[in-house]
């Protein structure tokens, strides 16, 4: 038995959601599109989505990414490893379909390990029903935030409470119609140890003192959950609301992080996938000087090329699944940088060749290869650039080295 067999757990889940995807999800996306258009409102709430969410429900396709089975079905990384990558495939609707889109999987993995009784109350259990959506707020304007310890905003102590003033910006869902609550990274000691100095606190999007500013547009798409820059001037949160114990800002990004990047990994070979789906047939479809695109040799070099980089990247990230499961996060840090890293990089290439293939129509919204592109492209930044994840890969590398005492 190979360590990447599927359980008969998992093989259930991905025939259910195969299902799911044909039935509901790729039908949907026209609906989708029209009441979006229909709206005028970019940030829309349309009601397809709530129609696709009770049918996930009820058919038991519901958080599969919490692994806690008290809070989910308990599902292993190397089990939702494929479901995330076929939730990519139609990354606007799946993923929120079957409540399973980033942030609010990391958000409420973190209310899980980190949050109060309080905070699992009136947060996470509305979360995993639902009926709020939340956001993470790191990422700063005027800072370099891929070092987070360059992370300025302050989280002053004054008695029983923590006055916050900064600003932070792509919080990611900061204007989803249902956003309701924000965990926020600061500074609450600026003379502790490095990497002790920050701190994650719990704070209502409705805070006094808390305002979003706008909406930051991602290559001209504005995305529906949006990506907020917000201002926070003297907002006041209670000492309760501090997540795990002030100075330990950096131990949760450490354990929110880890399954995160992995999910975006699959949901982007899941976007891969369909890119490679829609070159084929749009490949033999079409004639250009009198044959089929597909007869074409660097179209088939394309489509070859493709097909191995896409079971590479796969098979990368089964093995940072598997890791995570069996030896931990940390341990697997190398594999998770690395799929972090090799997904998009392959994802995006193949969805340029299929927007090729394409031609004229490959740039317009009557396919989804341009917003593919865009979100895979803004992936190559988001929980850490592509040049942080090659950083910490090279250094340990080079450690294996150096503690052997070569290369002197």
């Amino acid at each position: 038995m190979s360590m990447f067999d599927v359980s008969e757990r998992g093989a259930k889940y991905q025939a259910d959601l195969l299902e799911f995807m044909d039935s509901h999800i790729y039908p949907a996306e026209a609906v989708y599109a029209q009441q979006m258009r229909e709206s005028g409102d970019p940030h829309f709430h349309p009601p397809i989505l709530e129609e696709l969410k009770a049918e996930a429900r009820r058919r038991g396709l519901w958080n599969l990414f919490h692994p806690h089975p008290e809070w989910g079905p308990g599902l292993t990384n190397l089990e939702y490893a494929p479901l995330a990558e076929i939730m990519g495939r139609s990354p606007a609707l799946a993923p929120e379909a079957c409540n399973c889109n980033a942030p609010d999987t990391g958000n409420m993995e973190v209310f899980t390990l980190f949050g109060t009784d309080e905070h699992k109350e009136k947060y996470l259990k509305p979360l995993l029903d639902g009926t709020i959506r939340s956001a993470f707020a790191m990422t700063e304007p005027a800072v370099a935030s891929s070092d987070a310890t360059n992370i300025e905003m302050s989280m002053a102590r004054d008695g029983d409470e923590y006055v916050l003033n900064g600003r932070k910006w792509f919080t990611s869902n900061g204007l989803h119609a249902n956003c309701k609550v924000l965990i926020v990274m600061g500074k609450t000691d600026p003379t502790a140890p490095t990497h002790r100095q920050q701190s994650m606190l719990v704070v209502p999007i409705d805070a006094p003192g808390v305002s979003v500013l706008r909406n930051l547009p991602v290559f001209g798409y504005q995305d529906r959950e949006g990506h907020a820059e917000i201002d926070f001037r003297d907002v006041r949160v209670p000492i309760e609301d501090v997540l795990k114990g002030e100075g330990e800002g950096f131990a949760i990004s450490q354990a929110r992080l880890g399954p995160g990047r992995i999910h975006h990994a699959m949901r982007a070979i899941g976007m891969a996938e369909r890119a490679l789906e829609l070159m084929c047939t749009r490949a033999l479809s079409r004639v250009t000087f009198g044959r089929p695109v597909a007869d074409r040799s660097n179209i088939q070099d394309w489509i070859a090329e493709a097909r191995i980089e896409i079971e590479m990247a796969r098979l990368l990230t089964l093995k940072a699944a598997h890791l995570m499961d069996t030896v931990g996060n940390k341990q697997a840090r190398i594999e998770i940088a690395a799929i972090k890293v090799a997904a998009p990089n392959v994802a995006l290439k193949i969805v340029d060749r299929a927007i090729q293939v394409f031609g004229g129509a490959g740039v317009t919204d009557d396919v989804p290869l341009a917003a593919f592109w865009a979100h895979l492209r803004t992936l190559r930044l988001a929980d850490g650039p592509d040049e942080v994840h090659k950083m910490s890969i090279a250094r340990q590398e080079l450690r294996k080295y150096r503690d052997k005492g070569e290369g002197k």
